[in-house]
């Protein structure tokens, strides 16, 4: 199946649809007019009864003829422009919608005007015999063409919806309001009310002389009344409901976290603004979500979270925190030596596993410094024991590391620290400063050469509960920039 003949196949299905639609909608009409006029109507008797019946019985059969054959053949015409653009398979323009959307108008209006030629020529037909009666046929034709003109239309407009749908696609533009919810209920309530009390009421003001209403007349026009208000009520209800529902069950999805939803616009109505208003918001939410993922893969969830549920501000808060700080081993002849594409993929290999390890432990990942990493346990979210996972996590950091294809050193220390954010209005980003940041780079350093490539500040140990037996202290040394000694401590085994 291909997309060309997808367009045409709607165009086909379209037309194959609205032809009956319209055919049957305008012959009913007219058959019920036909009756009530000249069997349940009491025209007054003329001069010549039987010949006004003949002639009206013939020219009833010729102008249904004529106004069906004509009225297929104008509306088909009226629609060549909305048939030729879904041939096309091209995007819709704004021509196009505007085409697509007054279509189910352009098709009321030529049954308006066979209607109104057929009351014209029903009154002078009838006028040579009594100049009341002729009106009274022809205002009778004119209140049948009001209610088979209505239904068209919201025929017309639940069929092209398909059509309608199709039009919207990639459009940023409300629809046009071209006939409105409250129009649509007052016109069911015309249909179904109005048309029918209008003909009562005027059958039994009619003056002497013209015609008159029996009480037959008056239960077909309660008849007529009830069923094409039934159809009238039902077309306009679905008109409002069917959109609606769509919306509402959108919703529900939206709710339960599906932002990939969408609604087609079919409606020229405030309730097809609803829709392409749902759409909106939902490509909004789909942006936002989009910033929301890029956001937390720059800064980290937990950041990302805090940020947009407090905000922002320059400065931080006093947290005691455990740093954890991971540098690659030989980094700078590994770039002499290795194609940089290369060395960009271990790279990421290598952060893979680090960004992995630390989440696992309850940590985050603070910030990459070239091929080194800055991790942080216990600052924004708070831990129980931040010594303990980020001694646990540098542990399992070194195991599952010996499968990247670069060797790397872990330094650990904790302490109290500054966290917030630091920088200007402009620009800024959340960090720790403090001693244990230093202190944990120092470690690093000094393990890119232990064993095991595995240091940290034995203090830890004393709060890191059953982790600590996982770890033995060692030497002492000074750290780099430290006038007292830190004493070191290797994982076991």
């Amino acid at each position: 199946m291909t997309e060309a003949a997808s367009g045409a196949r709607l165009a086909r299905r379209t037309v194959t649809l609205l032809t009956p639609l319209t055919l049957a909608a305008n012959t009913i009409g007219a058959g019920v007019v036909f009756v009530f006029v000249f069997f349940l109507l009491h025209l007054p008797v003329g001069s010549d009864t039987e010949q006004q019946r003949r002639i009206n019985l013939v020219g009833f059969a010729a102008y249904l003829i004529f106004s069906l054959v004509t009225g297929l053949l104008w509306a088909r015409r009226t629609a060549v422009p909305v048939t030729r653009w879904l041939v096309s398979e091209r995007a819709a323009s704004d021509e196009d919608r505007r085409v697509v959307l007054r279509q189910p108008l352009r098709q009321t209006r030529v049954d308006a005007a066979l209607w109104l030629l057929g009351a014209v020529t029903f009154t002078a037909l009838n006028a040579p015999y009594d100049v009341g009666g002729a009106l009274d046929v022809g205002i009778t034709v004119l209140l049948g063409g009001v209610t088979t003109c209505g239904l068209v239309y919201l025929l017309t407009e639940r069929a092209l919806r398909p059509v309608v749908t199709r039009s919207m696609v990639g459009s940023t533009r409300p629809p046009p309001v071209l006939l409105g919810v409250t129009p649509r209920l007052l016109l069911a309530w015309m249909l179904g009310t109005g048309v029918p009390l209008t003909g009562i009421g005027l059958g039994l003001l009619s003056p002497v002389g013209a015609a008159s209403l029996s009480r037959a007349a008056v239960l077909f026009l309660v008849a007529v009344g009830l069923v094409f208000g039934l159809l009238a009520i039902a077309a306009a209800a679905g008109a409002v409901s069917d959109p609606v529902r769509s919306v509402a069950i959108a919703l529900r999805r939206v709710g339960e976290g599906a932002l990939d939803v969408t609604v087609p616009v079919y409606d020229a109505s405030e309730v097809g603004r609803l829709q392409s208003g749902f759409n909106t918001m939902v490509e909004g939410l789909r942006e936002r979500e989009r910033l929301r993922d890029l956001f937390g893969r720059h800064v980290g969830d937990d950041v990302a979270r805090l940020a947009l549920e407090r905000g922002t501000e320059l400065g931080g808060e006093l947290r005691d925190v455990a740093v954890l700080f991971v540098d690659v081993v030989g980094s700078t002849a590994l770039a002499t030596q290795v194609d940089p594409q290369e060395v960009v993929r271990r790279l990421n290999a290598f952060f893979e596993v680090v960004i992995d390890v630390v989440q696992v432990h309850g940590g985050w990942v603070n910030k990459f410094e070239g091929d080194a990493a800055l991790c942080i346990f216990g600052a924004p979210v708070d831990l129980p024991e931040p010594a303990a996972c980020a001694l646990a996590a540098a542990r399992s950091l070194a195991v599952r590391l010996q499968g990247v294809e670069v060797d790397a050193a872990i330094g650990v220390s904790a302490g109290p620290v500054v966290a917030g954010h630091v920088g200007a209005e402009s620009r800024f980003e959340y960090t720790v400063i403090g001693d244990p940041v230093n202190a944990a780079a120092r470690l690093t350093e000094l393990a890119k050469t232990a064993d095991g490539c595995v240091l940290a500040d034995a203090a830890l140990l004393a709060g890191a509960g059953e982790e600590a037996q996982h770890w033995a202290a060692a030497e002492e040394v000074v750290l780099r920039g430290r006038s007292s000694p830190t004493t070191l401590a290797r994982p076991r085994g």
